[in-house]
């Protein structure tokens, strides 16, 4: 039996349905866009990074090492800030907090001048994350940035610039989530509850790399996509692909 648009579960799905409605009709041209810079990166020889703190790790982390997805993306982690496994997990939104952070991981990072880094936070308020586009632009990295414009509107930045994570990036794409990422009300529930941020953003992410890979292929460019483990063949293909682009994938290492 299926959920209704009367249920609180029904009524999440049909949020988070019409937000990628929405991302398909508004963003469509600045996915492609980002897809063709993720392709031009790929064809000129530079690697692939993700990053995101906290929960905005989750969609970095479904790029890297995933099954139809591309071998070259890899992780760029800040200790303490990988999802919520620190402890206490307060720390790892402290840390998101802390001026000079990412100049310090990008510096000690193996990215260089002609590589790509994808910028995920919801807010693109903290520290952390406007720090790390602004520095990886001025290392010569391009710099795709996924981020919820409504805060630069509804929030005041909490680094010493004043600027949020969209001022930094070489190209933006809007999640559209509403400030507070809640999507349901009830009045028997005192707090808005229900967050789409992780499914809408992992979709948006998911939509660049496919576009990415047909612009590849559009090319002439077989695109080095890695194939699940659990079908036959799967890891022969992917031992295949490691060893050609091994010098761009650093999860190996």
């Amino acid at each position: 039996m299926g959920l209704d648009g009367g249920t609180a579960g029904g009524r999440f799905l049909d949020a988070a349905i019409g937000l990628l409605e929405r991302l398909r009709d508004d963003e469509g041209e600045r996915i492609t866009a980002a897809g063709e810079l993720i392709a031009d990166t790929v064809v000129a020889g530079g690697r692939l990074f993700a990053f995101g703190a906290g929960h905005s790790s989750l969609a970095a982390q479904d790029l890297v090492y995933r099954a139809g997805g591309l071998a070259l993306m890899n992780l760029l982690a800040v200790p303490g800030a990988v999802g919520v496994d620190v402890m206490p997990a307060t720390l790892g939104s402290a840390l998101e907090r802390v001026d000079g952070l990412a100049t310090a991981v990008l510096d000690s990072s193996p990215l260089r001048a002609g590589d790509l880094l994808v910028v995920i936070s919801l807010s693109g308020r903290n520290a952390l994350p406007v720090e790390m586009a602004s520095h990886a632009r001025e290392l010569g990295v391009k710099v795709i940035g996924v981020t919820s414009v409504a805060y630069a509107t509804e929030t005041t930045s909490r680094h010493s610039s004043g600027t949020f994570l969209k001022d930094h990036c070489d190209l933006v794409l809007d999640s559209k989530i509403a400030v507070g990422d809640a999507e349901l009300t009830l009045d028997t529930i005192p707090a808005p509850f229900a967050p789409a941020s992780t499914v809408v953003t992992s979709a948006i992410l998911q939509s660049v790399m496919a576009t990415a890979a047909a612009s590849l292929a559009d090319r002439g460019v077989e695109p080095p996509l890695l194939r699940s483990g659990n079908v036959d063949g799967g890891l022969d293909w992917n031992d295949r692909v490691m060893r050609e682009y091994g010098d761009r994938i650093f999860y190996l290492r």
